[in-house]
């Protein structure tokens, strides 16, 4: 690898390296810094966040353009504000010996009139978010017709945003004849459509490969039930009392509700997402800084941008929509040479998902299991332990030891020590004889589609309910585990016939089940469950030999309703629907064999009053 000084800067530039600390050029850095120098190219470079793109292009913009000029000469694009400020302020600092460089922001969430000005007053360079940019160049308060070099910073994450239109308008404003330089983490069909439409011939650089995640980071996958997701994050926050992480969730009213809950349970916490006013944002962004906040729970969107050294951890506590996603959430950890850990909270239903991700990232997870409560008591121990050895004696307090010596006069050292200790010991101890998380064993969890497999522990149920009465199996599922208070992946092999149905559960939770339905009413009318001797998940005969599975007062899924009425219950409003209804009920007359005899129930459900 080349040293800065081999790369081809120049006096000034290399003077702010030094002021920095720089050592030695990243790899990016050192494969686009020469390039970059020594033509006017377009170039494409792929390499994950964390790794220094912002000097890659930042110092040979800063070394090209003509610094006594007021012209617009350079534009950057950035998708969020957070990292427009970040680009600003980096280049101020590698331009610093630059007389008379002037660089502006451009962003929403502050006086347009003011940013206008200070471009008017003469800046060389421009970074700017998509729509800020675009209204300033609608209401004609910035040139950029002169500009010799554009950047699209985190392109990926810009599209993902949705500002294809708005880069392609404000790009449209620019000279042909400009070089482009596009740096990306990953390359999806959208950033393609970009360089092929305004880039000639771009050369290309790849850092490690595409859409492959940092070898500074490590991955890990914790398995739990969906019930258990939450207090699992706070087994893994207990377990890392060093903690500084984000915790990323897929919606704003997930991350405010995680959020809420960990400050409410005495954790240091905060919440970044959509809904916040730029200053709030900008007060949760200081916090976690300064590292007052330890654990910041955000969203996708809200944390692109974010640029913090030390982060420890990124804990997926909902695995995102897309997996490429998952390359710039782990990547806000392990940055500037130090490593880091990427956790995945995941559910029975979401394992096939970590297979898709790790193709991507080119690297494997490691399966663990969340730590137990005695465990994490002795690391909390030792953790203060430690604390309490490195601490600097504060002697203010030696006017108070007096006292506390008199009053610890007859304890000796030893029972002085357990008593200390105790204090912190006690409140996790306590905490974690109650706390219970259930441990999954990975292999009886998935089949190919992701759903769970028998495991011998399981439990099939039969239910009057059928797709006659307006139910698909998700629709069903959902049912049962709301009015039964079980977790989403509680209920599982959910089967649907016309009149009835089948659903399985853990064995641990027949007695709740059968106890529930014990004269249960759903609208006024009966609704049956048994258990079922049917393993698999096609049709069967209810008591009496019905196909519908019930006596003539539960007939009909529901009970009383009349034939025509509950018709009329099943019917959807679209034809799409109606079609995925018949799609539905043809594939369970399907799976359904041929001697539907096997399937007779059993253990009728005790009777019961519900309390």
């Amino acid at each position: 690898m080349n040293t800065f000084q081999d790369l081809g800067l120049n006096d000034d530039l290399l003077q702010a390296i030094n002021d920095l600390g720089f050592k030695k050029p990243s790899e990016v850095q050192d494969k686009a810094i020469p390039i970059l120098l020594e033509e006017d190219t377009d170039l494409v470079a792929l390499a994950q966040t964390g790794t220094g793109k912002t000097a890659a292009f930042g110092f040979p913009m800063l070394q090209k353009i003509q610094v006594d000029s007021r012209t617009t000469q350079g534009l950057i694009l950035s998708p969020t504000r957070e990292l427009c400020l970040q680009i600003t302020n980096e280049l101020k600092q590698y331009g610093k010996y630059c007389k008379g460089l002037n660089v502006v922001a451009i962003y929403g969430g502050t006086s347009i009139q003011e940013q206008a000005r200070e471009v008017k007053r003469g800046a060389q360079i421009v970074v700017a978010t998509p729509g800020r940019m675009k209204d300033m160049i609608k209401r004609r308060m910035v040139d950029i017709s002169k500009i010799e070099y554009a950047v699209l910073d985190e392109a990926d994450e810009m599209l993902n945003m949705g500002f294809f239109e708005d880069i392609t308008d404000i790009l449209s404003h620019t000279p042909q004849e400009k070089s482009t330089w596009l740096f990306s983490a990953t390359m999806p069909k959208e950033v393609a459509t970009i360089a092929k439409k305004f880039m000639h011939s771009p050369k290309e650089i790849v850092v490690g490969n595409k859409n492959e995640s940092t070898n500074q980071v490590s991955h890990e996958y914790y398995l739990v039930n969906a019930r258990d997701r939450y207090a699992a994050l706070k087994r893994l926050a207990d377990a890392n009392p060093d903690i500084f992480s984000v915790i990323f969730c897929r919606t704003k009213r997930d991350t405010q509700k995680v959020a809420e809950n960990l400050i409410e349970d005495g954790y240091s916490a905060g919440a970044l997402h959509g809904d916040l006013s730029q200053n709030q944002r900008d007060l949760v962004m200081k916090s976690f800084r300064n590292k007052q906040i330890q654990m910041l729970v955000a969203t996708d969107v809200a944390a692109r941008g974010i640029d913090v050294d030390d982060i420890t951890h990124v804990i997926n506590y909902q695995l995102p929509d897309e997996a490429e996603t998952y390359t710039h959430r782990s990547g806000r950890t392990g940055r500037a040479g130090k490593t880091g850990i990427s956790m995945v909270i995941v559910s029975k239903s979401e394992v096939r998902k970590i297979k898709s991700i790790e193709r991507i990232i080119n690297q494997k997870f490691e399966l663990k299991q969340i730590p137990d409560g005695m465990a994490i008591c002795e690391v909390q121990l030792m953790s203060l332990a430690n604390k309490i050895h490195n601490t600097e004696v504060n002697h203010e307090i030696d006017k108070y030891l007096d006292n506390i010596n008199e009053l610890f006069a007859e304890t000796s050292k030893e029972e002085l020590i357990k008593k200390f200790f105790s204090v912190e010991f006690t409140r996790f101890y306590n905490y974690y004889q109650k706390s219970k998380i259930q441990s999954i064993d990975p292999s009886k969890v998935s089949d190919r589609d992701g759903r769970k497999v028998n495991s011998g522990n399981d439990s099939r149920y039969f239910i009057n309910v059928g797709s006659r009465d307006g139910y698909d199996w998700m629709k069903l599922k959902d049912f049962l585990k709301e009015i039964l208070d079980l977790g989403r992946d509680d209920v599982f092999k959910v089967d649907v016939k016309e009149s009835f149905s089948f659903f399985n559960t853990e064995k641990e939770h027949q007695e709740k089940v059968l106890a529930f339905f014990t004269d249960f009413k759903h609208e006024g009318r009966f609704v049956n469950v048994e258990v079922s001797e049917n393993r698999g998940g096609g049709g069967g005969r209810g008591r009496g030999g019905r196909r519908d599975g019930g006596s003539d007062r539960r007939r009909g899924g529901f009970g009383d309703k009349p034939r025509g009425e509950r018709r009329s219950a099943g019917r959807r409003s679209d034809s799409s629907n109606r079609g995925e209804r018949r799609s539905n009920e043809t594939s369970s007359r399907r799976s359904e064999p041929r001697d539907k005899s096997e399937f007779k129930t059993t253990h009728a459900r005790p009777r019961r009053s519900r309390r």
